[in-house]
């Protein structure tokens, strides 16, 4: 084969992305730096509709193509509605990231059964919905396609009062890895990313001792920024990965380089 040329390898133009949980944080982030890498980007949200406003405002200033569009992505009927309207915009669809999700915390005895369904609904229900709908629009496209699913660190480390969301997140790790098993021959990868904590507004103020520890803890000193995550996303879902599937990167500052004991 013919390795693409270097300069090409981070160029989406002409390509559309399709970002959940994109109207603040990590999935914002995501969704511009798609936009800037030459993408038009599809900026899907549950609540945060100003945010996705202001974002997909954000692209178009770019000279990309962007529309918003309100989906809750652990329900089937709305996810394929998002589908359908990702074509009817746009008329193709090249890579997804599976960024939606909430992170609640709950001790494990005190843990009702529906704090454990909601949770596990948000962030791993949501992965296999829009997987298998965009999975399935991929092969019936022709086309190559990038999944993209977000996880965390706490797929592996686990942390008090997290339980569910890190059940949930380990299932995102096995999903990927069974996906990229089952569409790689239709020429659809699919990967992870792994966040540590990343900084958003107030955050220094709200849990102080926590930015501390982690600072003290993480080799590169300092918390994640969203464009770090968007970054690896970028790079799973271009040219230089195009040997690369169901494959989990961890994008954490190091601070799982720590000894457990």
């Amino acid at each position: 084969m013919t390795s693409p040329a270097v300069e090409s390898l981070l160029d989406f133009t002409g390509r559309v992305a399709l970002v959940t949980g994109a109207g603040t944080g990590i999935g914002a982030g995501i969704a511009r730096r798609f936009a800037a890498a030459g993408a038009d980007v599809v900026v899907s949200y549950r609540s945060s509709a100003v945010g996705a406003k202001a974002v997909r405002d954000d692209i178009i200033a770019l000279g990309r193509r962007a529309v918003a569009m309100r989906a809750d992505v652990t329900h089937a009927d709305q996810v394929e509605a998002l589908l359908d309207h990702t074509f009817n915009a746009f008329g193709q669809l090249d890579v997804v990231v599976n960024n939606a999700g909430i992170y609640p915390i709950a001790g494990l005895t005190e843990m009702t059964e529906d704090d454990w369904d909601h949770t596990l609904a948000a962030n791993l229900k949501s992965v296999f919905l829009l997987t298998r709908g965009a999975g399935k629009r991929m092969m019936e496209q022709a086309a190559s396609g990038a999944i993209i699913n977000i996880a965390s660190i706490e797929a592996t480390y686990p942390a008090p009062l997290h339980s569910h969301y890190s059940a949930a997140k380990a299932g995102v790790l096995m999903h990927t890895r069974s996906a990229a098993l089952e569409l790689g021959p239709h020429g659809i990868r699919v990967n992870s990313v792994s966040p540590g904590l990343i900084g958003r507004p107030g955050i220094e103020d709200d849990w102080p001792d926590g930015v501390e520890r982690w600072r003290a803890a993480a080799p590169l000193t300092r918390l994640g920024h969203p464009d770090d995550v968007a970054d690896a996303c970028l790079f799973l879902a271009s040219a230089g990965a195009r040997w690369i599937t169901g494959t989990d990167l961890r994008v954490d500052g190091g601070v799982t380089t720590h000894p457990i004991f």
